[in-house]
C-alpha cells in the first residue's frame, strides 16, 4: 500500500483503453527545424555513459548541444553558429501542416488514439498556454493553435485524443546544467512551488479546453505538487477525473497512482506485464524527426506489425510515434509504415482490437506465432508460409478459418496441428481463427 496519499485515485482501467491496442504518438516542435541527432540505437540498448552526449532523440537537441564535446554541439556550432535555441521557434513555420490529412492517415493506420506533444522538455507549447508569453506556437513560428487543430481533426474521424505534457523537465524555466548521466534526469529538474503552479495552470487549461482521453505526463512532476491542496497534483487528478470520467493517466508522475504503466523501446520492460501497459517508441530511433536517420534505422512494415502483435498478445498497447518535419509533413517512410499497418489491420483487426491474452498458449519464434482471444475465438497469428506444424493443445481444429478468407484444412497429431498457408494477399502475418 502506498503512503503518499494517491492510492485514493485507484480504479479499474476504462475498457476503451485496454480495447484500443494501437495509438499514435506525435513529437513535433521547434526541434523539428534542426532535426538532428546521432542515430546510435534504441533506448535501453545504448550504454548509459554514452546516451546523453550521443543522444539519438532529436527532440533532446536543446540539451545535447549544451554538452561540451558532443557531436550535436559541434553540429550546432558549424551550422547555426552562436544562434540561440529559440531561433528555431521562429523558423518553425508548419507551412504544409494539414490536421485533417494527419487524421485521415492515422485513421487509415488503424490507430484508436492520438497523443501529440503539447509541451516537450524545451518548454515551448503548441497552444497559447498560460504563462508562456510569446514562447508558444500561437505567438511565434507557426502562429497557430496546433493542439486545437489536431484535437479537432482526430476526433472528427472517431479517434480519441490524448495530451502529452512534460511536467518533469522544462529547460526554459531554470539555469540548470545539461543532463549528462541518467541520475541527473530527475535530479536536474525544477521542483519548486513556482514551477508547480506553472504546470498546474497549463494542465488544467488543457483539460478544460480539450478533455483529453489520455493525460500523458513525462519524466516526473514537481515535488512541491505531490500533495493535496491548491495547485497540487491531487487537485489535477480530481479535476481530470471529474471532467473526463473515462480518462486515463500514465505512470510518469513520480507518485504511486497511475491507470497504466509504460515502457520505452527496450527500457523499463519490467512494466510489460499484467493488464494495462503501453510500449512507446518511434519508427526510427528518434521521436522527433531526425534527418540523420535512413532506411537502416527504421522499422519495416513487417517489423512494426510484429512489434504490435507481440505487445497485444501479452496484454499491452503500442503507442507508435511519428515525427513530422518542421513544415508539418509526415515523412514518406513513416507514412509507408502506417499505411502498411493499416492495410493489415483492416483485414485482421478482429484478432487485435478488444482481444485478450491466451494464457494456455505459448508464443513461438520458429515458426513465429502469437496468440490472442476475443469472444468465442482464439487467433493464431503466424509469420510463415507453406507447410507448418505447431503446438495447439485444446484447439478445435475443425473450425479453422483464415481471417478474410475461407475455411482452412487442419491435420492434428497429438498436441500439434499442421496447416498449409499460402502467401498472404496483404503484407504481414496470416491469422487463423479457431472456435473455442
Amino acid at each position: 500500500m502506498s503512503e503518499d496519499g494517491f492510492e485514493r485515485f485507484a480504479r479499474p482501467i476504462p475498457q476503451w483503453f485496454t480495447n484500443a491496442k494501437f495509438g499514435i504518438f506525435v513529437h513535433w516542435g521547434a526541434y523539428s527545424v534542426p532535426a538532428w541527432a546521432e542515430p546510435t540505437g534504441e533506448l535501453g540498448v545504448v550504454p548509459d555513459d554514452q546516451w546523453f552526449a550521443h543522444n539519438p532523440y532529436a527532440e533532446w537537441y536543446y540539451n545535447t548541444i549544451r554538452i561540451e564535446g558532443s557531436p550535436a554541439a559541434a553540429h550546432q556550432k558549424e551550422v547555426y553558429g552562436d544562434a540561440p535555441y529559440d531561433d528555431f521557434l521562429d523558423e518553425w513555420k508548419a507551412s504544409k501542416f494539414n490536421a485533417d490529412d494527419w487524421a485521415q492517415l492515422f485513421q487509415k493506420a488503424g490507430a484508436q488514439y492520438v497523443i501529440p506533444t503539447t509541451k516537450h522538455h524545451d518548454g515551448i507549447t503548441l497552444w497559447d498556454a498560460p504563462g508562456t508569453g510569446t514562447r508558444n506556437s500561437v505567438a511565434r513560428g507557426p502562429k497557430r493553435d496546433l493542439i486545437s487543430e489536431i484535437s479537432s481533426a482526430v476526433r472528427k474521424v472517431g479517434i480519441k485524443f490524448g495530451a502529452y505534457y512534460s511536467g518533469g523537465l522544462d529547460w526554459s524555466v531554470s539555469a540548470l546544467p545539461p543532463i549528462t548521466v541518467p541520475a541527473q534526469v530527475k535530479g536536474l529538474r525544477p521542483s519548486d512551488a513556482a514551477y508547480a503552479m506553472y504546470c498546474y495552470e497549463q494542465i488544467i487549461d488543457l483539460i478544460d479546453r480539450h478533455k483529453p482521453d489520455v493525460l500523458w505526463n513525462d519524466i516526473d512532476y514537481p515535488d512541491f505538487a505531490k500533495r493535496e491542496g491548491p495547485y497540487s497534483l491531487a487537485a489535477i487528478f480530481d479535476h481530470y477525473y471529474k471532467v473526463v470520467p473515462s480518462g486515463v493517466v500514465n505512470d510518469r508522475w513520480g507518485v504511486s497512482h497511475n491507470d497504466y504503466k509504460t515502457s520505452e523501446y527496450q527500457h523499463t520492460l519490467e512494466n510489460e506485464s499484467g493488464i494495462g501497459w503501453e510500449n512507446n517508441r518511434g519508427i526510427g530511433f528518434s521521436f522527433g524527426y531526425n534527418k540523420q536517420e535512413s532506411d537502416k534505422h527504421y522499422l519495416s512494415i513487417n517489423s512494426a506489425l510484429h512489434h504490435l502483435i507481440d505487445i497485444v498478445s501479452r496484454g499491452g498497447n503500442l503507442l507508435l510515434n511519428v515525427g513530422p518535419t518542421a513544415e508539418g509533413e509526415i515523412p514518406s517512410f513513416q507514412r509507408q509504415v502506417l499505411e502498411g499497418m493499416g492495410n493489415w489491420l483492416s483485414a485482421n483487426g478482429e484478432a487485435i482490437y478488444g482481444s485478450s491474452v491466451v494464457k494456455s498458449m505459448s508464443a513461438s519464434n520458429e515458426p513465429w506465432i502469437r496468440w490472442t482471444q476475443k469472444d468465442n475465438n482464439i487467433y493464431a497469428i503466424i509469420e510463415s508460409t507453406g507447410n507448418i506444424e505447431f503446438e495447439a493443445p485444446g484447439i478445435v481444429e475443425s473450425t479453422a478459418r483464415i481471417l478474410g478468407g475461407s475455411a482452412l484444412q487442419v491435420t492434428r497429431a497429438g498436441s500439434k496441428i499442421s496447416v498449409f498457408l499460402a502467401t498472404p494477399k496483404v503484407e504481414g502475418p496470416t491469422v487463423i481463427a479457431f472456435d473455442i
